[in-house]
């Protein structure tokens, strides 16, 4: 897996390339933050923990969708005063966002995309077995 300092260029172009971004964060599908820009270590774990909830949330919907292979691709939710989006960004990885509501949503979508397709590989996690839970 990618380190953190390699991920802080990649991060920063998100945010700032796109106006009225707040936060950005790598997670792995067991809530655990990977990676940060723009916020604190503490919000970013928590918003990890939370998107955990989310993506397995979504994978049980798209799960009930005819013709669906049941993984989550994007999920966005409009929350009084912005957007939050979660993309799948790779094996068992997620890039989350928080945005003001002033956010291009188009752009916004666009360029995660173009981060996940550029780093994609280098986010996934490996797959946790029991012996490395204890």
């Amino acid at each position: 897996m990618i380190q953190q300092a390699n991920f802080d260029w990649l991060l920063k172009d998100l945010a700032e390339g796109v106006p009225q971004t707040r936060h950005v964060v790598v997670l792995s599908s067991d809530g655990l933050c990977m990676a940060q820009y723009g916020t604190e270590r503490d919000t970013a774990e928590r918003l990890a923990a939370a998107c955990a909830g989310l993506q397995s949330l979504a994978a049980a919907v798209a799960a009930e969708v005819p013709h669906s292979d049941g993984r989550m691709r994007m999920v966005v939710i409009e929350i009084t005063g912005g957007f939050f989006y979660l993309m799948a960004a790779g094996e068992r990885a997620y890039l989350a966002v928080l945005a003001d509501e002033g956010v291009d949503a188009g752009l916004m979508g666009l360029r995660m995309r173009d981060l996940v397709a550029r780093i994609g590989e280098h986010l996934s996690t490996p797959r946790r077995n029991d012996e490395q839970r204890a």
